[in-house]
């Protein structure tokens, strides 16, 4: 086992860049904004030494970044290591005015700042440090930020399964467990969209006359999250229906997120959802699947990189754990592909998707070694 170094992380230089980069929001279904930060990013990425490849976005969404370190002669056909997270985050325009950049005591606030800028950050820092003082490992690592993740990744998936099958090792600093802790599996996670088609008329008339197309689907909303149980979840976060509230509203959409802990769970609920289409009634109800994620569980090739780690928190003094979890990554894809894969690198802190979201300060040099002392210990 390679010698466990503390190296020293400058926590505010890292802060001023990472102001920098949350500064510049980047909600994902804005390819203009999402763009405008993979133009800071490239530039970080350069300034470090690394070849540089844009991968033009896909169906209306972002560019993404391909960095390549460390490639020599020996190397440059064998698989490496691939780092890899995303620039895209859940805030729209304008969230700075509500959730600006701001240090309150042992923490520090922003949008997108813990899911996932800072991890994406820490990781580079990582690398930069391994390259400074020449402990990188005989392995090229490549770099992948994508554009889309927040939305299930439908734009990228196959570029990520392709760099996946290319690696030896895939690290995602995505945020790390409340306790402290790493991914080593996550959820499966289904996205359906939903429509209700009613029958408009005058409400301020005779509204009985109509068939609600809202109201209906008010109905399917409360049914199909009623379908959760300790196996599987369904949520509904996206509704839109009716242009005028004088019309009984003929048309209504939906979007829903099931997650669940086995791949057998979610595919009986999709069944289970998918079946709850019908047209009778002057209402038609249709139901079609979206982006999916595959489970990840744990595998032998995860495990290594668990003892790695949890033999790099014992040298720095750290606590580990590890365990599956839902909400998603794109460590769901190269986990699913069979590929060494440990998740949940990133800083630790809170409040992500929401106008608190913040990450622990002092979680920002201990998280950068620990990511930075597993890529000198692989091989």
């Amino acid at each position: 086992m390679t010698e466990i170094k503390e190296y020293n992380f400058e926590t505010k230089k890292i802060l001023s860049t990472l102001q920098d980069w949350v500064e510049v929001e980047s909600p994902t279904f804005d390819k203009d904004a999402v763009n405008r930060m993979m133009d800071l990013c490239s530039n970080f990425l350069a300034e470090m030494g690394g070849k540089i490849e844009r991968v033009p976005g896909k169906k209306n969404l972002g560019d993404c970044l391909r960095a390549t370190f460390n490639e020599t002669p020996e190397n440059i056909s064998s698989p490496g290591i691939l780092i890899m997270g995303h620039m895209d985050t859940v805030h729209p325009l304008g969230t700075l005015r509500k959730l600006p950049f701001r240090i309150d005591g042992d923490k520090c606030f922003g949008p997108g700042i813990f899911d996932m800028k800072s991890g994406n950050l820490i990781s580079m820092e990582a690398v930069k440090m391994l390259m400074r003082t020449g402990d990188l490992p005989n392995l090229k690592i490549i770099i992948l930020i994508t554009s889309d993740e927040e939305i299930g990744s439908p734009s990228t998936r196959d570029l990520i399964e392709a760099e996946s099958l290319r690696s030896k090792y895939v690290l995602v600093p995505e945020p790390g467990l409340p306790d402290g802790g790493y991914v080593s599996g996550r959820y499966a996670i289904a996205r359906f969209n939903l429509k209700t088609e009613g029958v408009p008329f005058h409400a301020g008339i005779n509204p009985k006359a109509g068939k609600s197309a809202v109201k209906e689907m008010a109905k399917k909303i409360i049914e199909i999250e009623g379908l959760s149980n300790d196996d599987r979840t369904f949520s509904a976060g996206v509704i839109k229906g009716g242009q005028w509230v004088n019309c009984v509203s003929s048309e209504c959409l939906a979007e829903v997120i099931s997650m669940a802990k086995e791949q057998k769970n979610l595919d009986e609920g999709s069944s289970t959802i998918l079946g709850l289409a019908k047209n009778e009634e002057g209402i038609k109800f249709s139901v079609e699947p979206g982006v999916v994620r595959p489970v990840w569980e744990p595998n032998g090739r995860t495990a290594k990189l668990l003892d790695i780690t949890n033999t790099v928190c014992k040298g720095l003094g750290l606590p580990f754990s590890h365990g599956s979890m839902g909400g998603g990554s794109d460590g769901n894809f190269s986990g699913a592909l069979g590929v060494s894969t440990l998740d949940g690198l990133g800083t630790l802190g809170d409040g992500y998707h929401t106008l608190n979201e913040h990450l622990y300060i002092d979680s920002i040099a201990k998280r950068a070694n620990v990511i930075a002392n597993i890529i000198k210990q692989l091989n």
